[in-house]
């Protein structure tokens, strides 16, 4: 047995109390899992790679921000999240620009350069000249959600500024019609019309519309299109091609835009089709990371934007041998924290799902345990890619400990479903 395995043996549990809980998260912490490297601005970098490091992790994801920010939001580091919205803000009012470009010119939407970056430079909060699949509708509408949460909360400022800033972020997903819109997604990849960035641009409406002093598109008009269409889509992530994603379970939680009975199918699809024996697949035939990942492809060009030449990469593709990814696992277990009604045994599942989390924990050279990306093939064994800790990862490990920490039932975040049709 790893020394890794041994360290962490005796805090797996069939069942968690309040304590083993506490104890676990003492222990994790102690070695160094929930170091966050955090900007003097408040962004994460997507891990803690060096500043000058060709991967381009060194760099800030709006999506990761935003996950990571709610994570900390959650577990009662109010500050720290409401530095991270206000500094996304910051930058976005920067892409205005850009927003009211193609409000002027749909058109422009074509280039993904031209639209909003959705990865920048967080130190200096500049763009970054490298091409890149900016066409991230999910990103985008992760942003409309929480700033909106904060501000709702009052834990973010709500000046003619901001108000300003997302009514144009409204109006551009109106003019590039977000519930048809062709784009990169959650992975950024080839473009194509998405459940789970329909689903996370209606969860970015929808907290905008309860906001004081929106102006503008109909933004309930706007929720609609997008609601109407998710129901035809799902459970696919994108029809008729992609039958199953993880993405979608982000449309479970945080979002909470889906029903009962299609948050069941998803975690059922997840769980049947995507779940290895380490982490879960991102989607059935993922070459990114595929075996011998780092034999195929030099270092600059493992991370580069493989958007529109997807066939390059997809050329390595071994099925039933994808990466296998480490962020889903912990997320899976706050589903069930706060749903556990959505299975027999929610409770056994919650703590399943935070066992397997934990065992994808990597030990450093300095004896710290670390959350990889993924997992991949390297001579027919699985091992860490390079990105180590990911430090969305390593948030939702700690907010999947947290909530067996605190009780599902006094989080304003537990799960109540819409009604809706559920299409088989």
């Amino acid at each position: 047995m790893k020394k890794k395995d041994e360290l962490i043996a005796g805090y797996l549990l069939d069942r968690y109390g309040r304590e083993d809980a506490v104890k676990l998260y003492g222990f994790l912490r102690s070695h160094g899992t929930f170091d966050f490297k955090r900007l003097g601005n408040g962004l994460f970098p997507a891990t803690t790679a060096p500043d000058q490091d060709s991967s381009g992790y060194q760099y800030v994801w709006v999506r990761d921000n935003v996950h990571i920010a709610h994570a900390h939001y959650q577990w009662g580091d109010i500050a720290a999240a409401a530095q991270t919205a206000e500094t996304l803000m910051t930058f976005f009012q920067s892409q205005r620009k850009r927003m009211r470009a193609i409000i002027q010119d749909p058109l422009l939407a074509s280039d993904p350069m031209n639209r909003p970056h959705v990865r920048f430079d967080g130190r200096r909060l500049r763009e970054l000249d490298q091409k890149w699949a900016h066409a991230q509708n999910d990103a985008l509408g992760y942003f409309l959600w929480f700033y909106s949460r904060l501000a709702k909360a009052k834990a973010v400022p709500w000046t003619e500024d901001e108000q300003a800033c997302l009514t144009d972020l409204v109006a551009y997903f109106q003019t590039i019609r977000y519930w048809e819109d062709k784009d990169s997604g959650h992975w950024e990849e080839e473009r194509k019309v998405s459940a789970s960035s329909i689903g996370t641009v209606v969860a970015g409406l929808r907290e905008f519309s309860g906001l004081d002093g929106n102006a503008g598109p109909d933004v309930a008009g706007l929720r609609a299109r997008g609601e109407t269409v998710l129901e035809t889509i799902l459970p696919y992530e994108s029809r008729p091609s992609r039958r199953y994603d993880a993405a979608l379970l982000f449309l479970i939680y945080p979002l909470n835009v889906v029903s009962r009975d299609q948050a069941a199918v998803i975690l059922r699809d997840v769980k049947e089709n995507l779940e290895g024996h380490i982490g879960i697949r991102r989607y059935l035939n993922d070459s990114y990371w595929c075996p011998d990942y780092r034999k195929i492809f030099r270092t600059k060009e493992r991370t580069r934007d493989f958007s529109d030449t997807m066939q390059a990469r997809d050329a390595h593709i071994r099925f039933g041998r994808e990466a296998q990814w480490c962020i889903f696992d912990a997320l899976i277990s706050c589903i069930y924290a706060h749903q556990p009604s959505l299975t027999k045994d929610g409770e056994g599942l919650q703590a399943y799902h935070l066992n397997r989390a934990l065992r994808q924990l990597t030990e450093s050279a300095d004896g710290r345990l670390l959350c990889p990306e993924a997992y991949f093939l390297e001579k027919n064994a699985y091992t860490p890619n390079d990105h180590v800790p990911l430090q969305w990862a390593q948030a939702n490990l700690r907010l999947a400990i947290h909530f067996f920490c605190t009780p599902a039932e006094s989080h304003p975040d537990r799960l109540r479903f819409p009604v809706r049709f559920t299409r088989p």
